[in-house]
């Protein structure tokens, strides 16, 4: 029977576990979008992970959108990256580096010399992002052209080649959420009337594109992507026929040979039914000829339904998000079957070390005395350490 805490092979990475860390924006990089020193003593923190995916990190600077995210385009966001990446290496852990672009989800604040942000479409957003002044009101992009397309796809496929030289096991594509490759998969963002829009072809032409040269760079074993078809955040509105849109989206990328597939279920952070959607639909398309690819499920999973999703089948792995937030010791926590420690929402976004590095672990003695898997007895003394 395969277990939450059983190893894992995919592609060309190894994970201890099936359990992930799915990737959270806490916007703490220092100046220039460098990854600190603190970053650092966060992610290995949490290095028992079976796999890290690490907050999004943009891929230039146009494809940013919240304040104090951090890049990965120039030397010294690599240096801050491999400090990283050799701190979660240190402790075994495995981690992978989601590359970003926002698209329309901007504001000018956090452009370039103030300009537009850029996406599929001119239409602006109903939507907020995160700048020097608190939540704001996204800002009206600008349509990219034709002849700029291939830039942001060398912008991709160079940012993945940073992510390997600072020393990550590998690259996962956000392409869910509402942000640069959903506006162009959707037909309620993408209103193109050229080869990048209009039909389910051409909708998915630029994020095949996309995957392509990452995975020509990286290797498809450690290249990956994050989806979620139906989710409504950042005012992604329903595609006209998002069963059929992500079934062909799937059947595009098979000769890739993708390492895994990270799917959000329903809408992120709430409602898993929000539509009717066949998830099992995509996998199916996913693992034909590639069954060494994982299939990562994703949003709102409680430990016994991770666990049941990995006995029967259904997902080869189960990304956890918040709860790894608060719990840096998640995976022995699932193990021992031992409480959750709850979120602080007041430091999620911005600050320093508070509601970041010092969440407690779990007292390892007074943990020793649970076996793995038993029920917490009443009277057990939940203490923790810092």
């Amino acid at each position: 029977m395969t277990t939450l805490f059983d190893p894992i092979c995919f592609g060309h990475i190894e994970a201890a576990n099936r359990i992930v860390m799915a990737p959270l924006t806490r916007n703490r990089a220092g100046p220039g979008r460098v990854p600190t020193a603190l970053m650092a003593s966060y992610y290995q923190q949490r290095a028992s992970a079976g796999l890290i995916v690490t907050e999004a990190t943009q891929i230039s600077p146009s494809g940013q959108g919240y304040l104090d995210t951090p890049g990965i385009y120039n030397a010294e966001q690599i240096g801050g990256w491999r400090r990283i990446a050799n701190a979660v290496h240190e402790k075994g852990g495995r981690l992978v580096m989601q590359l970003w672009h926002v698209g329309r989800i901007s504001h000018t604040s956090l452009q370039p010399d103030g300009q537009q942000p850029v996406s599929s479409t001119a239409r602006r957003a109903n939507a907020k992002t995160f700048t020097a002044n608190g939540f704001e009101e996204v800002c009206a992009p600008r349509a990219l052209r034709l002849d700029e397309l291939p830039g942001i796809v060398h912008a991709y496929r160079e940012a993945a080649r940073n992510a390997m030289n600072a020393g990550c096991d590998g690259v996962e594509v956000h392409g869910a959420n509402g942000y640069l490759l959903e506006q162009f998969l959707r037909d309620s963002i993408n209103d193109r009337t050229d080869r990048y829009g209009g039909s389910k072809a051409n909708r998915v032409r630029f994020p095949v594109e996309v995957m392509s040269a990452i995975a020509a760079e990286v290797v498809p074993g450690r290249t990956g992507l994050r989806l979620s078809p139906v989710t409504p955040v950042n005012d992604a509105g329903q595609d006209s026929d998002a069963q059929g849109l992500f079934n062909f989206l799937l059947e595009q990328l098979a000769p890739l040979q993708l390492a895994f597939i990270h799917i959000i279920e329903g809408a992120t952070g709430a409602a898993r039914d929000v539509v009717p959607f066949d998830y099992l639909a995509l996998r199916t398309r996913f693992k034909a000829g590639n069954e060494q690819g994982a299939w990562i499920v994703n949003n709102g999973y409680t430990r016994d339904m991770a666990a049941h999703a990995i006995h029967s089948g259904v997902a080869d792995m189960v990304a956890f998000g918040r709860p790894f937030i608060s719990n840096p010791d998640l995976v022995n926590r699932f193990r021992l079957n031992a409480p959750l420690a709850v979120v602080n929402a007041e430091t999620l976004y911005g600050g320093g070390a508070a509601g970041y590095t010092d969440y407690p672990m779990l007292d390892p003695a007074l943990a020793a005395t649970l076996e793995p898997g038993q029920q917490p007895r009443a009277d057990f003394d939940y203490r923790y350490r810092a």
